[in-house]
């Protein structure tokens, strides 16, 4: 199943992607609706402080993402980090990563189009918020289907309408507090007036983490955008390198500009810091402006969502751990079936919202808290294992890596368990526990998965061809999983390329495969 065949065949993904779309899906990535609105609640905590905890999320993300950067541009694949995990750490890494990831995403499409519903409902207050709801998601369903190359361009117009409103925020609220606007003086005392940097103390800078870093996720999203472009790893490169400046940018920036404006103690927890911002600076309809705005976020959330979603299924089917239908494309090189899954369970999300909030759909939101910080974690020590392979495998594939290898990968990881560990002793411990249940329910169904195939191949006997790849290799022929072909054995109508080899857990032996047949 080779993506990279001239010819078009069901299971190929489309190569539409321009380095436009890339750039703005990589800047729009980490500006979610959260970030408009949730901030107002990190600095409630932390005060002026907060500009800190988004430093420090910041570096976080930055150096997760340069470790994905380093595998993606060494071995650029459409399951990007699943591909890595399974790679690194076995086939259950590699379930375990794709089907959490999956479940994020595909829960998060239900729980922005929720939130657009409310959004529209300001100015559509006569529609049943359940209807605008699913209105959304059809919207963006259409979009995904229609081509790679539509999704990138909604995303690359979502995306600049998000940066577009932020590079005019700093601009006028740098222009405000440096004293250049009408009526405004240089001052910087609402960083230390009320209360000091740290009014509460290092405690809430700490425990802000939790809530900013999922704010900064999707940033990932253009790694797995990229093997549907043509040059995959040079768009990865540009776009790791640069995430750091647009982080610093967008939060880094917004933050400290929020809370030398006015005091941080005047922001209303649960409301858009950035309202206030705008009155001050004397902006009319500063509210229905944002509205506006979070609502553009809340699309561009809906359709990399999908998107993401989607392509999680692929690769999950690609490997046997997904229905195999899943892997059929249209003729515009578009997951068809893999995108109307995930809207139906996009629509069961929105059911559940309003038949059940407090009970199914509450359970969706806090069982989805942590699993990005799963998958983190999942992405740093593939790293490390990977990294050390290549460098005494195949050195020269290492063009974009890594600094201060191994120390710190470790340092990063290390962190990032702190911050799991940090959710058990604040509010978000709920998330925290919901999603460790996610997270065993995951992985005892690999295991269900992998006992019942092994139990249904120890049933056939070996074809000619698989028992003689046993035969030289020292394996028993009837653990493997009968789909794939053992090496240079053809597969039927797909004659005219070799398999990947034996599933990676059916033989004690390390052995040296083939290309992933999903690597470009």
């Amino acid at each position: 199943m080779r993506t990279d065949s001239s010819t078009d065949r069901s299971d190929t993904l489309g190569h539409a992607l321009k380095r436009r779309h890339l750039t703005m899906l990589s800047m729009g990535g980490v500006i979610g609706a959260g970030f408009f609105v949730g901030i107002s609640a990190i600095i409630g905590q932390a005060g002026p402080g907060a500009i800190l905890t988004c430093l420090i999320c910041g570096l976080i993300v930055f150096l997760v993402m340069r470790m994905l950067g380093e595998m993606a541009v060494a071995k650029p694949c459409t399951g990007s980090f699943t591909e890595y995990a399974r790679d690194a750490m076995g086939n259950w890494a590699g379930f375990a990563t794709g089907w959490l990831f999956w479940y994020f995403w595909v829960v998060v499409v239900g729980i922005e189009a929720v939130v657009g519903a409310t959004l529209l409902g300001r100015w559509f207050p006569g529609v049943p918020l359940w209807l605008m709801a699913a209105g959304l998601l059809l919207l963006m369903t259409v979009v995904n289907l229609l081509s790679v190359g539509n999704f990138g361009e909604a995303e690359y117009w979502f995306a600049g309408i998000k940066v577009a409103v932020i590079i005019a925020f700093l601009v006028l609220a740098g222009l405000y507090v440096s004293g250049i606007w009408p009526g405004a003086d240089l001052s910087f005392e609402n960083l230390t007036a009320h209360g000091g940097f740290l009014p509460n103390g290092f405690t809430p800078v700490l425990v802000g983490v939790v809530a900013v870093i999922f704010s900064m996720t999707g940033a990932e999203l253009v790694t797995i955008a990229a093997a549907e472009s043509k040059e995959p790893a040079a768009a990865i490169r540009r776009a790791t390198s640069t995430v750091v400046f647009r982080i610093l940018a967008f939060f880094v920036g917004a933050t400290f500009l929020l809370v030398t404006m006015l005091p941080w103690d005047s922001y209303v927890v649960g409301e858009s810091p950035f309202v206030s911002a705008l009155d001050v600076l004397g902006v009319p309809g500063a509210a229905e402006i944002l509205n506006f705005v979070v609502l553009v976020a809340v699309l561009s959330c809906l359709n990399s969502g999908l998107y993401t979603a989607s392509r999680m299924l692929f690769v999950l089917g690609a490997h046997g751990d997904a229905p195999a239908w899943m892997t059929s494309v249209n003729s515009r090189g578009v997951p068809l079936k893999g995108v109307l899954s995930c809207t139906f369970i996009g629509y069961i999300c929105i059911a559940a919202a309003y038949l059940w909030p407090e009970t199914i759909f509450l359970y969706l939101v806090t069982s989805s808290g942590a699993i990005c910080l799963f998958v983190y974690i999942l992405i740093c020590l593939s790293e490390l294992v990977l990294r050390r392979r290549w460098e005494r495998t195949s050195p020269e594939i290492l063009q974009f890596r890594v600094w201060l290898y191994p120390v710190l990968p470790i340092v990063v990881t290390v962190a990032i368990a702190a911050i799991l560990v940090g959710m058990w002793f604040t509010g978000a411990r709920p998330e925290l526990v919901q999603s460790l249940i996610a997270f065993a329910v995951i992985i005892a169904a690999y295991h269900l998965k992998t006992r019942y195939r092994r139990r249904r191949d120890s049933a056939r006997d070996p074809s000619p061809g698989e028992a003689s790849w046993a035969r030289a290799m020292h394996v028993d022929p009837t653990l493997r999983d009968p789909r794939t072909p053992p090496v240079g054995v053809r597969s039927g109508a797909d004659s005219g390329e070799e398999s990947s080899g034996p599933d990676r857990e059916s033989s004690e032996y390390e052995l040296d495969m083939p290309p992933n047949n999903i690597v470009k």
